[in-house]
């Protein structure tokens, strides 16, 4: 098992943050892609505000510290559920096989 090691991570000063309510998720052989939108408040529209594309053994990297981060998260701040009488997997849509 290799051991963690620190990187510098160079955040450059423009960088704007950004806000996102829902996700489209897009996959092919060799990529997975995430367009985080924002979704306007009482109108049929969101607005793309970042798209990343990651391998897929990043995705799979990605699930397991989402993973640990949630159960963390949890254990510091209480159980996170899901709106009432919705399914947890709203606010993502999934596109396969695109190219």
């Amino acid at each position: 098992m290799s051991q963690p090691h620190e990187i510098a991570v160079n955040i450059p000063q423009g960088l704007d943050p950004v806000y996102s309510n829902m996700i489209q998720i897009a996959y092919k052989d060799d990529e997975f892609t995430f367009v985080f939108l924002h979704q306007i408040p009482g109108v049929n529209q969101a607005r793309a505000k970042a798209i990343v594309s990651i391998t897929p053994q990043h995705a799979k990297n990605l699930v397991a510290v989402l993973t640990k981060t949630m159960a963390d998260y949890e254990q510091k701040f209480g159980k996170v559920e899901p709106p009432q009488g919705k399914p947890g997997v709203e606010n993502v849509t999934t596109m396969r096989g695109y190219s």
